[in-house]
């Protein structure tokens, strides 16, 4: 079986030098890293497969097999698409990359360090505290990066309270394009796809089109954690009759109507009952009346 063992603590990779590892999914690594130079601290990503590389010796990565071959380069487009897509993006409230190279047959992203607590910690140690002033400092601020992102012709497909980072200022900054692809996309299932259930929408279990309603459900879901404490129920199983919460029946008392209207249709199974843009979402959710 191949194994993707991490680079090692002090590995010098084109002028950075890298720490601990603070994570990684099915296709990534990331580590901390101080640049030699500035000796600012940065994370760096790397493209490892799990299951479809081995690390050598010298810390470079080779495809375990002729048959892993399609998959790595499939998954390999779809990070330099996330890498191409974040330099393109800069905007203040979505993760910035500094850089990114070629190194051991493979890519790396190199992303500015950032501070804070992400929104699942908020959740949870807080949640009481998680009044209307909290939830429109965060998600008018990251439904403007999303719109952002959706000029560019792309979508996120993984908006999660884990993937919001708020900085020490209180400012909200969107993480892990790690699933972000084009709205014409054709590699719908790849051997990478991201689906975080409760999150995502039924059209990212089927072959349905993905467009900005699909982000919508996963930032809608996000307040509705905010708001309830949980997750809603994975989306297969709504379809299978499980219940949402109403929230404007619950927790009128302490939301505008309006804003918990606009959560419940966020999270409609029929993605044409959704609003259509996350501007207009932004606007029935915090600007309305009330």
């Amino acid at each position: 079986m191949s194994s993707r063992l991490p680079l090692k603590k002090g590995y010098v990779l084109k002028g950075y030098s890298l720490g601990e590892v603070l994570g990684g999914g099915g296709f990534s690594l990331v580590y901390l890293a101080s640049q030699e130079l500035s000796r600012k601290n940065f994370v760096i990503k790397e493209y490892c497969p799990q299951g479809l590389v081995t690390r050598n010796a010298d810390g470079s990565i080779t495809i375990s097999s002729t048959m892993n071959q399609g998959p790595f380069n499939n998954g390999l487009q779809k990070f330099i698409v996330e890498a191409t897509a974040l330099k393109e993006l800069n905007h203040p409230n979505m993760v910035s990359v500094t850089d990114s190279f070629k190194a051991n047959n493979t890519v790396y992203i190199v992303m500015a360090r950032e501070e804070g607590k992400d929104l699942q910690w908020f959740i949870s140690k807080l949640r009481e505290n998680l009044d209307l002033a909290f939830m429109k400092q965060v998600f008018t601020r990251i439904g403007d990066g999303l719109h952002r992102v959706h000029q560019l012709g792309l979508v996120h497909l993984d908006v999660k309270p884990a993937n919001i980072l708020l900085r020490k200022n209180g400012e909200p900054l969107l993480l892990d394009f790690g699933a972000a692809m084009t709205v014409d996309s054709e590699d719908r299932f790849s051997s990478f796809l991201t689906v975080t259930h409760g999150f995502a929408p039924p059209e990212q279990y089927l072959d349905e089109p993905l467009g900005p309603w699909t982000d919508i459900y996963g930032l809608g879901a996000t307040m509705y954690n905010c708001i309830t404490g949980k997750p809603p129920p994975p989306a297969l199983r709504r379809k299978d009759g499980v219940a949402l919460e109403p929230l404007t029946v619950k927790w009128a008392g302490k939301y505008p109507f309006e804003l918990l209207k606009a959560v419940e249709s966020s999270l409609s199974l029929n993605p044409q009952e959704r609003p259509q843009s996350i501007e207009a979402f932004m606007a029935y959710s915090f600007e309305s009346p009330g």
